[in-house]
């Protein structure tokens, strides 16, 4: 079961279901509640009609012999002031929800009235110990005031009630209404009226059953085509899964997953997928080549520091030493490098140090020939040890291409930068290769011919910092005729008290 509803398409087409299921729930109680209203209505409506026909022949002086009270087999009473039954449906066996539980008309309390007949009796006495216009005792007395009617008016009023009545052996529930009629000589009479509510029940009945039968239907077309139309929608989702599934057996990032055409959100979670997998592939592609460059870069410096170990301890005469330590140097710069590369990829944090920049970049040009500096003071806000790192290699890198001079220019740029320009007298760096020569391990011609053992990092890894502290580093024709690389960096926000380098207070920390 939990397999099952594991599923989207299952638990899309039970909350379908469920929802469908509770509106019709709700729609079928409010028509069974409305259809009961409306023909409970129609039967008080024929019943009060019923009544007030009954009503009409009494003011208009029928006795009670010549009632019409048998034509539809519908209960009816007639009550006079004092709760005598007067008149009543031949063949009346019970009757209830009237206030009246009589069935068969009293016979005259003298012999002044008429003779009983089919449906009735004579007519009453009225000269008995109760004045005429009494109200009749019963559960539904409580009507208008008798005296306000006059001989042969019918009141306006009706009182509605529910009950039961059994007629010639059949019984029924029933819709009761009562009218009051002052008729003359007779005094206030009440006139009870039933309708009957079988036809209420036999559509209710009705309604019922068809609802019974027909939600069930309805409810298994609804989830039938849920799970039809949400395997559809779905397939597409599958295909992916599917492919990313291959593609992680295979390892093989250059495929793709299927992209339906279509405009919903799947397509665009397919596009997605896609982009990723492309930020994938390209992200190992690097880093292979990254790998494969770095054990290039490190054979030589290696191996030949083997060679000149293998030499001396054969010939210790033959021992170079100075080139030793220098391919020992330059090893330890390429692992330094190849270290700090790993870190700017595996995402670490900058710290958020506040750094005077032109105090940083006056130490690190101290003491480099050629280099001149001239800087405004501005505070940048990141990790000196990168910083420095990123100024090192770009003095480097214009030291080794220079004729005679490098100039370095620190200087705000508005309100939110402060810009580094590190300028050479140097031949510069061809249009088409400026971007190139940010790649790792990339190196020109030029450069290869007068490097001294530079591995292709130095750049890669200045721009890395510096996009990183959120600034670029970007690389121009500079004045002298060389090449201007210009480093952009965001100012530290105002926070007094608080700074990091040179006049930093004693005991302050540094990044690293």
């Amino acid at each position: 079961m939990r397999r099952l509803f594991g599923s989207v398409r299952a638990r899309a087409t039970l909350a379908a279901t469920v929802v469908v299921a509770v509106a019709l729930v709700a729609a079928g109680a409010a028509v069974l509640l409305s259809l009961r209203s409306n023909l409970i209505d129609q039967a008080a409506t024929q019943a009060e009609r019923a009544a007030r026909n009954v009503a009409a022949d009494l003011s208009g002086g029928t006795p009670y012999t010549g009632l019409e009270l048998d034509d539809d087999d519908e209960p009816v009473q007639v009550v006079d002031a004092r709760g005598r039954l007067v008149a009543a449906t031949e063949h009346l066996e019970h009757i209830s929800g009237t206030g009246v539980a009589e069935v068969k008309p009293r016979p005259p309390a003298t012999g002044t009235g008429g003779t009983a007949g089919t449906g009735g009796t004579g007519d009453p006495d009225d000269s008995d110990d109760d004045p005429p216009g009494e109200d009749a005792a019963g559960d539904d007395g409580g009507g208008d005031d008798h005296s306000s009617l006059k001989p042969g008016e019918i009141a306006d009023d009706v009182r509605l009630t529910a009950g039961s009545a059994t007629i010639d052996g059949k019984t029924a529930d029933y819709r009761f209404a009562a009218v009051e009629v002052e008729v003359p000589d007779k005094g206030t009479l009440t006139v009870y009226a039933g309708a009957s509510l079988d036809p209420e029940q036999s559509a209710v009945g009705t309604a019922q059953t068809v609802m019974l039968v027909g939600f069930p239907l309805l409810l298994a077309v609804v989830a039938t085509v849920t799970w039809l139309v949400t395997r559809r929608a779905l397939r597409p989702v599958e295909g992916i899964r599917a492919e990313m599934a291959a593609i992680t057996a295979s390892e093989d990032l250059a495929r793709r997953v299927p992209v339906p055409d279509t405009h919903d959100e799947v397509a665009r979670l397919a596009r997605t997928t896609n982009e990723t997998l492309a930020a994938l592939e390209t992200s190992v592609e690097r880093q292979r080549r990254f790998v494969a460059d770095a054990s290039h870069e490190l054979r030589s410096p290696i191996a030949s520091l083997r060679t000149q170990l293998e030499v001396a301890a054969a010939h210790p005469e033959l021992l170079d030493l100075d080139g030793a330590v220098e391919d020992t140097v330059r090893l330890q710069h390429l692992a330094a490098d190849l270290l700090l590369l790993a870190r700017l990829d595996a995402g670490e944090r900058v710290a958020d140090a506040r750094v005077e920049l032109a105090a940083l970049v006056r130490e690190r040009a101290a003491g480099r020939p050629g280099v001149t500096v001239r800087a405004q003071a501005v505070e940048v806000t990141g990790s000196r040890g990168q910083l420095e790192r990123v100024l090192d290699n770009l003095l480097d890198n214009a030291r080794r291409h220079a004729r005679s001079a490098v100039a370095v220019t620190v200087r705000r740029d508005g309100d939110h930068h402060a810009v580094v320009e590190v300028a050479d007298d140097g031949d510069g760096v061809p249009a088409g290769d400026r971007e190139r020569i940010f790649e790792r391990f990339v190196r020109l011609d030029e450069a290869r011919a007068r490097d001294d053992g530079g591995a292709g990092l130095g750049l890669a890894i200045a721009r890395d910092v510096a996009t990183r502290h959120g600034g670029t580093l970007t690389v121009l024709d500079a004045p002298a005729g060389g090449a201007l690389f210009a480093l952009r960096l965001p100012l530290a926000q105002p926070c007094p008290g608080v700074r990091d380098g040179p006049g930093a207070p004693a005991g302050a920390p540094r990044s690293a």
